[in-house]
């Protein structure tokens, strides 16, 4: 069984061995609506990629970076789903065994997402290196 991929097409901006930093264009799903004009919610943003070169680029050369769709998953429930039960889970135990007002509750839940972002920043270069982008020509 094979994992799907997500691709996105970009330009090789410089290679050092074997990775190649590549510029890609983030966007929305809206950007590619036909109506995005008109809309305000539509948006895309410039990222810039490190991926391991699956052939020999070239500076200026447009290639497709690519990561497996199970490796999006684990981004989306390190950045949102867990964050949610950080914050769902100190709100339960501030209201079950403490009586302070709500407002504090609300205040020191958001704290947590703070101090979990933190320490999810902190131990960023081990959690890369579960993250790995591949880069190839592309077609």
């Amino acid at each position: 069984m094979t994992d799907s991929e997500i691709k996105h097409s970009g330009v090789v901006l410089s290679i050092d061995g074997q990775t190649a930093r590549i510029k890609i264009l983030q966007t929305s799903a809206c950007a590619a609506c036909k109506a995005r004009e008109m809309c305000v919610s539509s948006e895309s943003q410039e990222k810039v990629i490190e991926a391991m070169m699956l052939e020999p680029l070239q500076i200026g050369e447009k290639a497709e970076v690519i990561v497996r769709e199970q490796l999006a998953w684990r981004a989306i429930l390190l950045g949102y789903i867990l964050p949610f039960i950080v914050m769902v889970a100190v709100i339960v135990v501030l209201d079950v065994c403490t009586t302070l007002d709500e407002t504090i509750s609300g205040t020191i839940a958001l704290c947590s997402i703070a101090v979990y972002y933190l320490v999810l920043r902190l131990f960023r270069k081990k959690i890369q290196k579960h993250f790995s982008f591949t880069a190839r020509k592309e077609n």
